[in-house]
């Protein structure tokens, strides 16, 4: 993940840095990796959420529930199913990242208890 981020600009580099630093105690649980060219979290041997920036904004992927529970707070920002983009040119919305991220956690470690729960 170091090697990714350090491939930007420097202000990219600190919005990158910033966004895991709030990932990271969002989930502390969480092991870094990078999947599919962009660095990921994942939990217990599932991905989290995943990042990474663009020429013009930073992609954050927190799959399509994490959107779908956020969808008034994202509705600003133009994005898909699972992923949004937040531009460069504007105020990265921090403390929003850290709620999908916590709920991703929550939402995370409810399906690996009830999957025990089946067995």
């Amino acid at each position: 993940m170091d090697n990714y981020i350090a491939g930007f600009p420097n202000a990219v580099q600190e919005i990158l840095e910033a966004i895991r630093m709030r990932i990271r105690k969002a989930a502390p649980d969480a092991k870094e990796t990078v999947k599919y060219g962009i660095p990921t979290f994942i939990l217990q041997g599932k991905n989290l959420v995943h990042f990474g920036a663009w020429k013009e904004h930073v992609g954050f992927y927190p799959t399509p529930t994490g959107i779908e529970k956020f969808k008034k707070e994202l509705s600003g920002y133009e994005g898909a199913k699972g992923s949004v983009k937040f531009p460069l040119d504007k105020p990265i919305p921090f403390a929003l990242i850290t709620r999908i991220v916590k709920f991703r956690v929550g939402e995370h470690l409810d399906r690996a208890a009830a999957q025990v729960q089946k067995q």
